[in-house]
C-alpha cells in the first residue's frame, strides 16, 4: 500500500497540537485536600485515530496485540506508531533486560531507586505518602522512556501464607483503595499509564495459573472489587493487567463477566487491557471477551494467541475486522493520552536522584510499627552504653533483588547494620554477627496440595559456630538488637508459604541470646505475618519493619534512636495461629482445581472481629513513643438520608512527652442489620501530627453511601435504615470512642 506522506504529516502534526491540551493537575491542591482524580481518557483523539487505522493492513494492526519483546507490544513505524512500553515496578523501576529473554540487558543507566514495598506504603495509611511513591517511580519510568508501569498490585490479602503479601496493600478494600488511588494519579501525572493488577480475585500463588476462583456475588462485590472500580472511576488508570487464575469457570484474561459486563460496561474504563505473561489460553475468545494486549514468556512471538493464530482466525472469517480494529484504537488512545505518539512536552522524568531517595525515605519512615515497647527501652538511651551487639543475617540482608518477582538494581541500599553504623556515636561499638544462615533444602514433596511453598525449603536448624559468634557477641555487649524475619528469597512470587513459623530457626536463636544478655531488642524484617507468639513473650522491644527501600536500614536506626517517632499501623491481622485466619478456619485454601472463599465477606479483621477470635496483633495496630486521646466526638447531624455527608469530628491529645503522627481509625457496626455484616468495618481513617502537650480538632467525612451492602437477590447496593454505631480508635481493637447516628 502507498501512503501520501503529506497525509501522515498533517495527522501527525494535529496529534502534537491535541497532544499539548492536557495539563496536569495542581500537585499541592491535591495534597492539601487529600482528594484525588485522575484524568480521564479523553475521546479528542477519536478523528486521528480513525485515520491511522485506516491506513494500516492487518498485519499491523495485529502486530499491535501482542509483545514483540518481553516488555514491549507492537507499533507501526512507517505512521510514526511506536512500541508500548512496558516495566516492571512494584520495588521501583525494573532493570533492563533482554529483548527477547529474561537475562539482564547488561546496561549501566538503568540503575534506580529502591522503594518500600507496597506493604510498607500501606502500614503508613497515608494516601500522600502513596502519591508520593507513584509520582516518584513515575519520574523513574519516564526517565527510562517506558509508557506503562506495571504496577500497582491491588489484590486483597486473603491469607497470611500469600507469597506477594508484601506486594499487595492490605486485607481491607477501604483501605486498599483509599491508598491505590492516589498511587495510580502519582504515576500517570507523569505521562505513564499505571497497570492495575491482577484483575481479579487472585490472591493465592498456589495453582494461580489453573485455579478456578468461586464466591458469591456479595463478596466480590464488597471485599474483592471496590480498589478496582476506585482504580478505574476516580484514577481513571490507563491500564488493566488480566490474571492467570480462572473466575467461575473462565480465565480471567478471557472472562467476559470481568472484562465486558463489569470492567468496561459497569464502570466505563476506555484504556488496554494487558495479559499477565503468558495467561493467554484462546485466540477469538481473548479478544471478544475484552483481552487487548497478550504479553508472555519466551517463545516466538508469532507463535502467541494473538500473532499468527489471529491471523488466521481472521482470514477464516472467525473474527471480523472491526472487532481488531476496536482493541487497536484503545491502545492508540491509550498512547495518545500519555503523549507517546508525537507528543509535545511530555515528561522527561529522572532517575534515581536524592530526591527520590528523599521520597523512599519519606515512606519508610512513617512505615516502621512499633509492636512492643513494655519497659520503654526504645527511643534507645546510649548513656553508658559502649556496646551494642547486632545480630542476625537481616542486619546484612538486601532484598531489591531476589526472589521470582521483579526486582529493582540500585546503586544504593542501607542494610540496618549500615544504617546503625550511619547514626550511632563513634563511642559506641558495633559488634556484629551473623547469627543464622539463611539456608535452602530441596523440596521433594511440592506437588502435594497441603505443601505450598514450592522450590526450596528453609533449613530449620541453626549452624553452631554462627550460634556461637552470636552468643559471644550478645555477652560482650551492653545490650543486643537482633534483626530476624523473612527476606525476598523466601517471600516470593510464584510460591505461598507453608506455615507462619519463621524460617532459619530464628526462634531459637533469639532464646538463646536473650538468655546471655536480657537487653536485647528485636526487629522484623517481613513483608507478611509470621508466629511471633514465642518472640513477643520472650523479649519486652519488638518492632516490625518492611522490605523498606534504598533507605531502609537509616531510617531503622532513626526509629531506634528517637529521631523518627514511629507512626505505622498494621495494614493487616497478625494471627496466633494460622487456623484462626477465615481462609484456614473455613479449609478453603488452597483449593485443587478450585477454591471457594467459604468465609464470604468475613475476610481479615472482619472475621477474627465478628467470631471473637483474639489475634496476636490486631489490623491497624501500632504504637508510639507517645500516647493519643481522643475525645469530643461528635457529628454534624444525628439523622442522615442516603445522599449526605457524616462529619465526625474529635479531639486527639498528645499526652505524652514526644511529638508524634497517629492514625485514627473510624470503624462503623450496623448492630440491627437484617443481613449479615461483619461486627465492624474499616469506612474512614486520618493520620495527624501533633505535638506533646498539643491537641488537634480531626473531622472525618464520610458519604452515606459508604455504609451500603450489595444485595444478591436487587444486584445492586443498599442502604438499610436505622441505626449506625459510630467508633474512632487507633486499631480494629483500641481505646475507642462511640456515637450512634440514625440513617432514614
Amino acid at each position: 500500500m502507498k501512503i501520501n506522506s503529506i497525509y501522515i504529516t498533517i495527522i501527525i502534526l494535529v496529534i502534537g497540537l491535541i497532544s499539548c491540551k492536557k495539563e496536569q493537575k495542581p500537585t499541592i491542591e491535591k495534597i492539601a485536600t487529600n482528594v484525588y482524580q485522575g484524568t480521564a481518557i479523553s475521546s479528542e483523539f477519536d478523528d486521528a485515530i480513525d485515520s491511522l487505522i485506516s491506513l494500516m493492513t492487518i498485519e499491523e494492526k495485529i502486530g499491535m496485540l501482542h509483545a514483540n519483546s518481553m516488555f514491549s507490544s507492537g507499533g507501526v513505524e512507517r505512521l510514526g506508531i511506536p512500541e508500548l512500553k512496558m516495566v516492571d515496578g512494584p520495588l521501583g523501576i525494573r532493570e533492563e533486560i533482554s529483548r527477547n529473554s529474561w537475562a539482564p540487558a547488561g546496561w549501566d543507566n538503568d540503575y534506580a531507586t529502591y522503594y518500600p514495598a507496597a506493604g510498607s506504603v500501606a502500614a503508613t495509611w497515608n494516601p500522600d505518602l502513596s502519591y508520593t511513591f507513584g509520582n516518584s517511580v513515575g519520574q523513574e519510568a519516564r526517565a527510562r522512556g517506558k509508557d506503562m508501569l506495571l504496577s500497582p498490585a491491588i489484590n486483597i490479602i486473603r491469607t497470611p501464607l500469600g507469597g506477594r503479601t508484601y506486594e499487595y496493600f492490605t486485607e481491607d478494600p477501604f483501605l486498599n483503595k483509599k491508598l491505590a488511588v492516589p498511587f495510580i494519579v502519582g504515576i500517570q501525572e507523569n505521562d505513564v499509564m499505571a497497570c492495575i493488577k491482577h484483575f481479579a480475585a487472585n490472591n493465592q500463588e498456589t495453582n494461580r495459573g489453573t485455579v478456578d476462583v468461586l464466591m458469591d456475588e456479595r463478596t466480590l462485590r464488597e471485599i474483592y472489587l471496590p480498589a478496582f472500580e476506585a482504580a478505574i472511576t476516580q484514577a481513571n488508570a490507563y491500564s488493566v493487567m488480566g490474571a492467570y487464575n480462572k473466575f467461575r469457570g473462565d480465565y480471567l484474561c478471557e472472562n467476559d463477566l470481568m472484562l465486558n459486563k463489569i470492567l468496561r460496561n459497569e464502570w466505563g474504563f476506555k484504556g488496554v487491557v494487558v495479559s499477565d505473561w503468558a495467561a493467554v489460553h484462546s485466540t477469538v475468545k481473548s479478544l471478544e471477551n475484552g483481552l487487548d494486549i497478550e504479553m508472555g514468556t519466551p517463545k516466538s512471538f508469532n507463535e502467541y494467541f494473538l500473532a499468527d493464530k489471529l491471523i488466521e482466525a481472521f482470514k477464516l472469517g472467525e473474527i471480523s475486522e472491526a472487532e481488531i480494529d476496536k482493541h487497536i484504537k484503545r491502545i492508540l488512545n491509550v498512547l495518545f493520552q500519555v503523549k507517546a505518539i508525537n507528543g509535545k512536552n511530555r515528561v522527561q522524568g529522572s532517575l534515581a536522584t536524592e530526591a527520590h531517595y528523599q521520597d523512599s525515605y519519606n515512606i519508610a519512615a512513617e512505615s516502621v510499627v512499633l509492636l512492643k515497647n513494655e519497659k520503654n527501652t526504645l527511643p534507645l538511651n546510649l548513656e553508658g552504653v559502649k556496646s551494642i551487639a547486632v545480630i542476625g543475617n537481616n542486619a546484612t540482608k538486601k532484598n531489591a533483588l531476589g526472589g521470582f518477582g521483579a526486582g529493582v538494581k540500585t546503586k544504593r541500599e542501607v542494610t540496618p547494620l549500615e544504617g546503625l553504623q550511619n547514626r550511632l556515636p563513634e563511642n559506641v561499638k558495633i559488634n556484629y554477627a551473623e547469627g543464622y544462615l539463611e539456608r535452602y533444602s530441596k523440596n521433594e514433596n511440592d506437588q502435594k496440595a497441603e505443601v505450598t511453598l514450592h522450590g526450596p525449603l528453609p533449613v530449620n536448624k541453626l549452624d553452631a559456630t554462627k550460634l556461637e559468634e552470636a552468643i559471644e557477641a550478645a555477652k560482650n555487649s551492653d545490650m543486643a538488637i537482633i534483626f530476624a524475619g523473612s527476606n525476598r528469597d523466601y517471600e516470593t512470587e510464584a510460591s505461598d508459604r507453608m506455615n507462619l513459623k519463621l524460617p532459619f530457626a530464628q526462634e531459637e536463636l533469639i532464646k538463646k541470646v536473650m538468655e546471655v544478655n536480657p537487653n536485647t531488642i528485636v526487629v522484623m524484617i517481613a513483608g507478611a505475618p509470621f508466629d511471633l507468639q514465642e518472640v513477643e513473650k520472650m523479649t519486652s522491644t519488638l518492632i516490625w519493619s518492611w522490605f523498606n527501600g534504598s533507605e531502609g536500614g537509616n531510617v531503622l536506626a532513626d526509629v531506634l534512636l528517637g529521631t523518627i517517632n514511629p507512626s505505622g499501623k498494621l495494614p493487616w491481622t497478625m494471627p496466633k495461629n494460622i487456623e484462626d485466619s477465615p481462609a484456614h478456619a473455613t479449609n478453603s485454601f488452597p483449593g485443587d482445581e478450585t477454591v471457594t472463599y467459604k468465609e464470604g465477606i468475613l475476610v481479615g479483621y472482619r472475621w477474627f472481629d465478628t467470631k471473637n477470635i483474639e489475634p496476636l496483633y490486631p489490623f491497624g495496630y501500632g504504637l508510639s513513643y507517645t500516647n493519643f486521646e481522643i475525645s469530643d466526638l461528635k457529628t454534624n447531624k444525628e439523622t442522615y438520608n442516603i445522599n449526605n455527608l457524616i462529619e465526625i469530628s474529635f479531639k486527639m491529645k498528645n499526652i505524652g512527652n514526644v511529638a508524634g503522627k497517629e492514625v485514627a481509625q473510624l470503624y462503623v457496626s450496623n448492630p440491627d442489620s437484617k443481613v449479615e455484616r461483619a461486627t465492624q468495618e474499616l469506612k474512614g481513617f486520618k493520620k495527624v501530627f501533633v505535638k506533646s502537650g498539643a491537641s488537634e480538632i480531626i473531622t472525618i467525612t464520610l458519604p452515606v453511601k459508604e455504609l451500603a451492602y450489595y444485595s444478591e437477590i436487587k444486584n445492586k447496593w443498599l442502604i438499610e435504615p436505622g441505626k449506625y454505631v459510630l467508633k474512632i480508635g487507633n486499631s480494629s481493637r483500641g481505646n475507642f470512642e462511640e456515637i450512634s447516628i440514625n440513617i432514614q
